[in-house]
């Protein structure tokens, strides 16, 4: 065949047919990209010169595509979107965040109100259950161990430091970046300077 590229040029995708060497799985790609019949293929060794000067660019790119595809599959499945406590895109609560680089989602059932916070990514960091001004931190989330409560003693009835990233009528959190690298996260009753107005929210 016309065009083929010589053995002794170097192959510039030398270390890529090596890593397809390892997978049975991807030798199936290749050979359906080279238009053969699926089943046990040889090894592409470096001098394997199937690949015309026409489909150079293109066979490569392909299978390059058609990998990052396969492999990426489980990876990609985790970030889909789903429902309910715990998802990283719920489809069933609008993002409510109020600073940039987080989200917040909320649900409300049987009077409790359930708050968790992820990552501009998806990754859940913290959730907490409230009601009648109490918090329970769930136990979820990269950050979990970081979630202060009026509860656990830790914090003051208010947060006081920190962004806020979420905020409604009865309920405060915030996320104060600290010297060693991690985020401090506090859920609280929010600031109100009305007492009779407060007595009437509901979480």
């Amino acid at each position: 065949m016309a065009g083929l590229l010589k053995s002794s040029e170097p192959n510039p995708f030398r270390h890529l047919i090596k890593q397809v060497n390892r997978s049975y799985a991807a030798r199936h790609v290749l050979a359906a990209i080279n238009g053969a019949t699926f089943g046990p293929q040889p090894p592409i060794t470096k001098g394997d010169t199937r690949m015309s000067q026409k489909g150079f660019a293109v066979r490569p790119a392909l299978l390059v595509g058609l990998m990052a595809a396969v492999f990426a599959g489980p990876a990609l499945a985790q970030q889909q979107p789903s429902t309910g406590l715990g998802s990283a895109w719920p489809t069933d609560a609008q993002d409510v965040s109020s600073m940039p680089g987080y989200h917040v989602y909320t649900w409300v059932k049987s009077g409790v109100k359930y708050i968790q916070v992820n990552d501009y990514s998806g990754n859940v960091l913290v959730a907490v259950a409230t009601a009648n001004g109490v918090f329970l931190p769930l136990p979820m989330g990269s950050n979990a161990k970081n979630l202060q409560t009026p509860q656990d003693g830790s914090s003051a009835p208010a947060p006081t430091t920190g962004a806020t990233v979420y905020q409604d009528n009865s309920v405060q959190v915030t996320a104060a970046p600290q010297s060693n690298g991690a985020v401090m996260f506090q859920a609280a009753i929010a600031p109100c300077t009305d007492p009779a107005e407060c007595s009437t929210h509901i979480n």
